[in-house]
């Protein structure tokens, strides 16, 4: 097999990948290689979504959710990557990591960070481009309601997200929007 090399940004930070397998899958590279064990792997075949985090083709885009256990590392090449362990900055964690913490959102925690990572997506989508406050609870479902939690936490995953929704000002227009 041919190796090649692979450049993207992981956290905030250049990685250099030189003479890889291009088929390794980035969840296998995170875990094993580098040690980031936020990201989980539950089912291997990308149903479950535990091992989700987000990807962005530049800068600019909104990242997007994309399950690591089938992502090789070689479709990876020139993109952002943001882990479960990215979302915090320094000691201070992110607006729904807290959420998920207020609201007792897990028993295990397995499915957490794929949970975290959907949501994450699914908030800087709303940044650039707000929805209508009775459109919350679809979008909260089309973000995460594939994701698998066998402990079945998902009223309180979801009561998390929209606080988060609801409190952060400009992700949704119309009546009924509430700024702080």
């Amino acid at each position: 097999m041919k190796k090649i090399n692979v450049e993207f940004v992981l956290n905030g930070e250049h990685v250099r990948l030189s003479q890889t397998d291009p088929e390794q899958t980035l969840n296998d590279y995170l875990r094993d290689e580098i040690g980031k064990t936020g990201t989980k792997l539950c089912c291997g075949i990308g149903v479950c979504r535990a091992c989700t985090v987000a990807i962005q083709e530049k800068s600019q885009s909104t990242p997007e959710p994309i399950r690591s256990c089938v992502t090789p590392l070689s479709a990876i090449n020139g993109k952002e990557v943001v882990t479960v362990e990215g979302l915090a900055k320094g000691d201070t964690l992110h607006p729904l990591q807290k959420a998920f913490l207020e609201n007792f959102s897990f028993q295990c925690g397995y499915s957490t960070p794929g949970f975290l990572m959907a949501s994450y997506c699914l908030i800087e989508k709303l940044r650039s481009n707000p929805i209508p406050r009775a459109q919350i609870d679809a979008a909260i479902q089309d973000a995460v309601g594939q994701h698998i939690c066998r402990c079945t936490g998902y009223v309180r995953y979801y009561k998390a997200i929209k606080q988060v929704i609801l409190e952060t000002p400009g992700l949704i227009v119309g009546n009924g929007a509430r700024s702080i």
